[in-house]
């Protein structure tokens, strides 16, 4: 599903404008992201837990090479599924 699909699968569900849906869907995804670029995570119960890991630099190696190359250190995103989200992928 991409963001269109979802944009149209929500406002048929909750009975909404497209464009309406649309732009929940754009605010729930710039603040899951803004709050994310400030360091806090985002807690939602029985979903899951958007939060930020930092990786440490390390060293890596061309493929094509074997030029060992350094790996800057780095903030990443990650995303910890809930028991709710969990239990509904494992249930079908």
């Amino acid at each position: 599903m991409n963001k269109s699909e979802l944009v149209a699968a929500v406002a048929e569900k909750a009975g909404i404008a497209s464009k309406d849906a649309d732009a929940a869907v754009g605010a729930v995804f710039e603040t899951i992201q803004a709050t994310l670029a400030n360091g806090n995570d985002v807690r939602l119960i029985g979903f899951g837990t958007f939060g930020v890991s930092h990786r440490a630099a390390s060293k890596g190696r061309n493929p094509s090479t074997g030029v060992e190359v350094d790996v800057a250190a780095r903030n990443v995103a990650k995303f910890t599924a809930g028991k709710g989200l969990k239990d509904a992928v494992n249930s079908k």
